[in-house]
């Protein structure tokens, strides 16, 4: 485990942000046009749509419904709820068992094994080739993915403005890191898209965000610190990206970001997997390395899954904690719904909450 620094340096790195790398020769499926690779560089993101087919997308629903389930089954064995919800689908079963009991879709999102719909889904050839026009030939897959049920009108699924690197450790302010962004159901500005500050990426610095106690366990950069450390203005450019199901979203680790509320009366469901070049660090404080998906050198190379999934990020991110106070013979909670990391040292925390206070033990 690295030392964990202040998040804050003013170290700039525009060049790794903004500079597309040499475009491949060979024409492939899924590659993007000569526009949508220069408005990732300048813009910091970009929009493909119909990316996927609903049979490439279905193994990865599947999935998530199986996840729902079983934890629908776990609460019921352990009393604490009465009814599994299995007259309710994909769109709302996962919102009724939180009603129910309150954490559930936290237990949801802290599932850590990556299961082969999903891992079809990051290694999708398509998908590859189009990331290859961002980094190079060379692929890995990062250290951190996350299924995301936004549910309606739920605090501790909505994401405030930030940049990426602000939960990452020091490594990644000079990589380059993709998220894929790739939601399960249409989304719109009712139920939860993105939304992003344009160009906020383009000086290639992590400005300073906060930890604040109403927003859960997330961090959050401010418009005023956008237009200071960014050198953005952060109300004049704004957009609102609304993506159908097949689509995806390509957005870099510097470009702020976050998801708007979801006020529908269905969940949005969506997944973000990571891309970077492999001879990078993975960023995450040595918790957890990322596994190769492309190599220029074996153009047959197979992703070792096995050894990815062996690294339970959120195991070891809680055993960090507990070793951090002392508390080495301390049992799991099956049930524990915090969520904690080592970016809670980085920024300034105001105010507490249970997360905060799992995390370091004390009031804060």
């Amino acid at each position: 485990m690295k030392d964990v620094k202040p998040g804050f340096t003013g170290e700039s790195h525009p060049e790794i942000f903004t500079v597309a790398p040499p475009q491949p020769k060979e024409k492939k499926p899924g590659q993007m046009s000569p526009e949508q690779v220069k408005e990732f560089f300048d813009d910091g993101f970009t929009h493909i749509e119909n990316i996927f087919t609903d049979e490439e997308l279905q193994p990865s629903i599947d999935a998530l419904k199986r996840i729902v389930d079983e934890l629908a089954q776990k609460l019921y064995k352990a009393g604490k709820i009465k009814n599994l919800h299995e007259d309710h689908g994909f769109e709302s079963r996962l919102t009724m068992l939180e009603q129910e009991w309150e954490g559930a879709v936290l237990l949801a999102k802290k599932q850590g094994k990556m299961n082969k719909g999903f891992q079809d889904l990051w290694s999708n050839e398509k998908l590859l080739n189009a990331v290859e026009q961002l980094l190079g030939p060379d692929i890995a897959a990062g250290s951190i993915w996350q299924p995301r049920p936004k549910i309606p009108n739920h605090l501790e699924t909505s994401v405030p403005m930030h940049q990426d690197s602000g939960y990452f450790d020091h490594d990644s302010y000079s990589a380059l890191v993709i998220t894929a962004w790739i939601p399960f159901v249409d989304t719109n500005k009712e139920n939860g898209c993105m939304e992003f500050v344009v160009g906020g990426h383009r000086k290639g610095i992590v400005g300073r965000h906060k930890m604040r106690a109403g927003n859960a366990f997330y961090i959050e950069i401010d418009d005023k610190e956008i237009k200071e450390t960014l050198g953005v203005d952060a109300q004049a450019n704004k957009r609102i990206v609304e993506v159908k199901k097949g689509g995806v979203l390509l957005f870099s680790n510097m470009i702020p970001h976050r998801s708007l509320p979801n006020t529908s009366n269905m969940i949005r469901w969506s997944l973000d997997v990571r891309f970077q070049r492999p001879d990078r660090p993975f960023g995450f404080w040595g918790l957890k390395n990322g596994v190769t998906l492309r190599s220029s050198k074996d153009p047959l190379l197979e992703p070792d899954w096995d050894t990815y999934n062996a690294q339970d990020r959120f195991k070891n991110m809680k055993d960090y904690e507990n070793e951090r106070l002392e508390q080495k013979d301390a049992e799991g909670d099956e049930f524990d719904t915090t969520l904690t990391a080592p970016y809670f040292e980085k920024w300034e925390i105001e105010g507490t909450n249970r997360h905060v206070e799992s995390y370091f033990g004390k009031k804060k």
